[in-house]
């Protein structure tokens, strides 16, 4: 029998800390893609352990856990604990499509006084923090590659990118952070 190959982690050993900014792959978290209609948001707020946000470009988190608003009718769940996300929404016999991406996405924190900055060079959304405050979160693009911003902290960011995007979305990223 074949000695199975062992999967690299997406981004293994890239960081970069430059002055004023820091680039690191997040560690590995369970992502939930979830789609339901407005009926079934209290319950999948409860089997989930926090609410799902209902405004555009909120998030909420709990516990190393946050729901990511996406759409009228979609968000991305993120645990860090690596909980079974799927298996907590089965409970919920309201309509909804609870599908486990986890394996699909990957993501690279950026934090420092220029993350604002590094992250601008690429995409086309203000992200000031009067427009894009913490908690913010949206879908957008990135160079030409389809991310997720969620802003962490004043000077941190989370960057949610599928796997086949990362190498492109780091190299940019880093060409972004020596650009002054």
């Amino acid at each position: 029998m074949a000695d199975a190959i062992a999967r690299a982690s997406a981004l293994e050993g890239r960081f970069l800390n430059d002055e004023g900014i820091t680039l690191v792959r997040a560690e590995p978290a369970t992502r939930l893609s979830l789609r339901a209609p407005k009926t079934a948001v209290k319950s999948l707020s409860k089997a989930l352990g926090l609410d799902l946000p209902q405004r555009p470009k909120t998030s909420t988190a709990k516990d190393g856990r946050a729901a990511l608003w996406l759409g009228p009718d979609e968000w991305l769940v993120v645990d860090e604990n690596e909980a079974d996300l799927v298996g907590a929404c089965t409970s919920v016999s309201a309509f909804h499509s609870a599908v486990d991406v986890s394996h699909r996405n990957t993501a690279v924190l950026v934090s420092g006084p220029r993350a604002e900055a590094v992250l601008s060079a690429g995409c086309p959304q203000d992200l000031s923090l009067d427009a894009f405050p913490v908690g913010a979160c949206s879908r957008t693009v990135f160079g030409k590659a389809e991310v997720i911003f969620w802003r962490t902290e004043k000077d941190a960011f989370r960057v949610e990118c599928w796997r086949s995007f990362s190498d492109y979305v780091f190299m940019l990223l880093e060409a972004a952070a020596r650009d002054r």
